[in-house]
């Protein structure tokens, strides 16, 4: 049948907030209670009748805890098919008794890990018998109700209310589906502890968090974001966030975060800086990003690493913006930005911790380290006689951090804390080049003393030739190419300066 009648019930929890109406529901509709340690104490002290799985088993709870629910009379209640007359001949010889909903959850294995317990505390956090008793009950799913977690006391306690304790074979289901889903996801934290060191080469990750998006990169596709955005942003205005906004959002994030000693602005479309500064105020850096491309900032995503004020909300209100990321706002900043309804502003609450990368591919997926690596003034080699100064090195490295959160192909040209234009997404380093020159005059921007910046080796000396016409007489490159002195001669012929940094920051 697909509805059944509770009438016997197995608790066993680590957590127990909100789990008293649900017991008193079970008893008031005559369920015989059965229970364990801690939460066999905690219904006790309710008042309410619950026999000890002890006394069930006839064997004590062994080596510390760590067996208490694992016997044939436990499990053989779970899983005992109730329209299978072999089954039910078996109960009957060993005398066990039937049990149709079972409440368990699970050792809080991820948190002592965060808590940075010791490797002790925390392997006695993974939990044996609970997800045990998960399984089985979610395996027989046709005749037991699992719940295996506190989040679903509510729901739980509704629909045992409304139906007197009995429930639908779909309601068990979708009950089963849960418990699968914080089952494997619980032996995946667990996997990825144990494989810290990466010797397994397997593909896991699992997020339990979800919100369902308007929709994907276009209309006509499903977006999901798996994840916990509210740990990292504080959203305090504006509309719902898109999978394009999230996407720009990490994109820009990203960047801002290569600017720990400095205020940093940052305006970006489609990932890519259409504007980026340093300044010694927020509004500094602001009108130096924007001065870079006035037209692609409009619709833009702007991120800061620093506090907003009013008179830069002044400033950023005059701009139509999509969303605005910073560390904190002053009140009468937030009022003015404020005044568009839909405008998304979000307030950062914490750097990315992530270390890894993936995504989807062909029939699988690819896995890689993101790229931390920040290039330092310790890591440019000059390799033409002429030096560095100091203005041409703070120049080199703010051009660099920018290059590497650019599309490839790309060639960035910056000076005095500023980009200056960007060629974006090139099939060749020549036609990025020449797009950035080009933009730079679409805009008024001079690039006489300008650095440039690419993100892989120079294969031929063409680019240092172009950029020399332009007025750049600083580059900075990974190097690594079997022509590099091209690259270097032409350089020292003209008086440029060249580095290497070693360092190759393709994004793709």
């Amino acid at each position: 049948m697909s509805v059944k009648k509770i009438n016997s019930a197995l608790i066993s929890v680590y957590n127990k907030d909100n789990l008293e109406p649900i017991i008193k529901l079970l008893h008031n509709s005559g369920v015989q209670l059965y229970s364990t340690g801690g939460t066999q104490k905690f219904i006790e002290e309710s008042g309410i009748p619950v026999t000890a799985v002890e006394e069930l088993t006839n064997y004590p709870s062994i080596l510390g805890g760590r067996v208490k629910t694992l016997h044939p009379k436990v499990f053989g209640g779970i899983l005992s098919r109730r329209e299978n007359d072999g089954d039910i001949d078996q109960m009957k010889e060993y005398e066990i008794p039937s049990i149709d909903m079972v409440i368990v959850d699970l050792y809080p294995f991820e948190a002592t890990v965060a808590s940075g317990a010791g490797e002790q505390e925390i392997i006695e956090k993974i939990d044996i018998g609970g997800i045990s008793l998960i399984r089985a009950a979610a395996k027989n799913f046709k005749d037991v109700l699992i719940i295996s977690s506190m989040e679903q006391y509510l729901d739980v306690e509704k629909i045992l209310n409304e139906q007197q304790c009995e429930t639908t074979l779909e309601q068990r289901k979708l009950y089963a589906t849960k418990a699968f889903d914080i089952s494997s996801h619980y032996d995946t934290a667990i996997f990825g502890y144990l494989n810290a060191g990466d010797e397994i080469k397997s593909f896991k990750n699992s997020t339990r968090k979800s919100k369902v998006l308007r929709y994907g990169e276009n209309p006509h596709q499903e977006g999901i974001f798996y994840g916990n955005l509210a740990e990292m942003f504080d959203q305090l205005n504006g509309k719902e966030l898109s999978y394009n906004n999230l996407v720009d959002i990490d994109a820009a994030v990203c960047l801002i975060e290569e600017f720990d000693d400095e205020t940093a602005f940052a305006i970006l479309k489609h990932t890519n800086a259409c504007g980026c500064a340093t300044g010694v105020t927020v509004k500094e850096a602001y009108l130096k990003a924007l001065e870079a491309d006035t037209i692609s900032a409009f619709g833009g995503v702007l991120i800061t690493n620093a506090v907003v004020d009013a008179d830069t909300a002044v400033e950023l209100h005059k701009l139509f913006f999509e969303i605005i990321a910073a560390p904190g706002y002053t009140e009468e900043a937030l009022e003015i930005l404020k005044k568009k309804k839909n405008r998304i502003v979000l307030k950062k609450k914490s750097r990315l911790s992530t270390k890894k990368q993936f995504k989807s591919i062909l029939n699988g997926v690819i896995a890689q380290d993101r790229d931390l690596k920040t290039d330092a003034l310790e890591d440019l080699e000059v390799v033409t006689s002429r030096a560095t100064t100091d203005e041409e090195n703070e120049a080199l490295l703010f051009a660099s951090k920018v290059c590497k959160h650019t599309k490839s192909n790309t060639i960035v040209l910056a000076k005095n804390g500023q980009l200056i234009s960007s060629g974006v997404g090139q099939t060749s380093r020549v036609d990025a080049l020449n797009q950035a020159i080009e933009k730079a005059k679409v805009f008024g921007l001079s690039l006489e003393g300008a650095v440039m910046a690419s993100d892989a080796f120079f294969p031929f000396p063409d680019c240092v030739e172009i950029a020399n016409g332009s007025g750049i007489k600083a580059v900075i490159q990974p190097g690594g190419s079997i022509r590099d002195k091209d690259s270097i001669e032409y350089c020292e012929e003209h008086k440029m300066v060249m580095v290497f940094t070693g360092t190759r920051h393709f994004k793709h």
